[in-house]
């Protein structure tokens, strides 16, 4: 009977440890990306993301925060490939790719709670390219993307600040031609603590 009680009293000390160290929010913030890759121009776009977060510690330094973010990216293509390849229209400067994105980051906090440190992989689902843009409304940019994410975030109070910046792993071009694009970028966001 005082094992029973014992494991009942250290099973309710770590469900309440664990809910104190846990936050639900949503943020909200600025893509700044491109994609590498023949057919696409070696600058920067805008484009937005928002969504929600979940901080779970995981003990006096680490956490991990899943997060559900929808993701707007634009990139400028070269008009001599376009031309070149005829997969896009011509006249066509930007491509605006939506995706539904899940990143799973370990947070280190590196002074106290207020900077962390944040790294790890993001699944993105693409659910919009555009297809008015694209000849004959055939699909150029492949379903999903797999990319790694760094960066560091600022803690105050129920107030998180991000900065983050974003490498694509996979080639996400769905062309026959052989051409290989990967996106990359930065992520600067703001974000609100509700629980």
């Amino acid at each position: 009977m005082r094992i029973r009680n014992l494991l009942t009293a250290a099973g309710m000390l770590l469900v309440s440890s664990a809910f104190a160290q846990f936050d639900l929010g949503v943020k909200a913030g600025v893509n700044i990306t491109k994609i590498d890759g023949q057919s696409f121009n070696d600058q920067f776009k805008y484009g937005y993301h928002l969504g929600g977060f979940a901080a779970i510690g995981l003990g006096e330094k680490f956490g991990l925060q899943p997060e559900v973010l929808y993701n707007q990216n634009t990139m400028r293509v070269d008009s001599s490939y376009t031309n070149a390849v005829n997969v896009f229209q011509n006249g066509l400067t930007d491509v605006k790719l939506n995706y539904i994105s899940i990143p799973i980051l370990l947070n280190y906090k590196l002074i106290g709670k207020f900077i962390t440190l944040q790294a790890g992989p993001q699944f993105g689902i693409l659910i919009d390219q555009n297809r008015s843009l694209l000849q004959n409304g055939g699909d150029a940019f492949k379903k999903g993307d797999f990319s790694m994410l760094g960066g560091v975030q600022v803690k105050l109070g129920p107030l998180r600040v991000n900065g983050r910046y974003v490498v694509g792993l996979n080639n996400i071009s769905d062309i026959s031609d052989g051409s290989k694009w990967k996106s990359q970028g930065f992520q600067v966001s703001a974000g609100l603590a509700l629980l």
